[in-house]
Order: structure tokens, then C-alpha cells, then sequence
């Protein structure tokens, strides 16, 4: 059975988005993540040690905005997309043979 953390969308006073991470197997597990990268790293800590069978569960606050929850997913795109691509780069001084 998987475990399953939940990831909601929040804003703050000012007006930015953060994620708030909780691991729902755990009391008192909850992280605030600012960017993606920092959720990445939350993510990865969190989930070591259960493997593979991870479950994430998105939602959002009511008080976020489209435009806000439109920030996280291109985050989110962002993010995998420099993944990728340092998936592709070589060890051979940085060439990428798609581009």
C-alpha cells in the first residue's frame, strides 16, 4: 500500500504561492516548500524511505488564485524539464546530443 503525502497550495500575506508537504503516515510531518527545487529535495527526503510507492495528492487552498495554481504547474514543467535535460547531458563536457 502506498504511502501518501498530500500537497496543497497556499498563499501567503503578500501574495506568493508555497506548498505545504505532509507525509500523512506521520504526525507532525509537515514541510513548507518556497520553489520547486525545494519541494523536490522534501519530496525525495520524505519519500527514501518508502521506496517507490509514493502517492502525492494536490489540492489548493480556496483563497488561491488560478493565476497562482497556473505558476505552480509551469514551476512543475520547469522543473522536469531541466531534469531532463541534465538526464541527456553526457559526461563528455557537457554535450547534448538532442540539441
Amino acid at each position: 500500500m502506498a504511502v501518501i503525502f498530500t500537497s496543497i497550495i497556499k498563499s501567503n500575506p503578500v501574495g506568493r504561492w508555497y506548498i505545504e508537504l505532509t507525509d500523512t503516515s506521520e504526525e507532525d510531518s509537515v514541510e513548507f516548500c518556497l520553489d520547486m527545487e525545494e519541494y523536490a529535495k522534501k519530496i525525495e527526503e520524505m519519500g527514501a524511505e518508502y521506496g517507490p510507492d509514493v502517492e502525492v495528492q494536490w489540492s489548493a487552498d480556496k483563497d488561491v488564485s488560478q493565476e497562482q495554481i497556473n505558476e505552480v504547474r509551469m514551476a512543475i514543467a520547469q522543473y522536469e524539464a531541466k531534469q531532463k535535460e541534465s538526464e541527456n547531458t553526457q559526461d563528455d563536457g557537457g554535450f547534448n546530443p538532442n540539441g
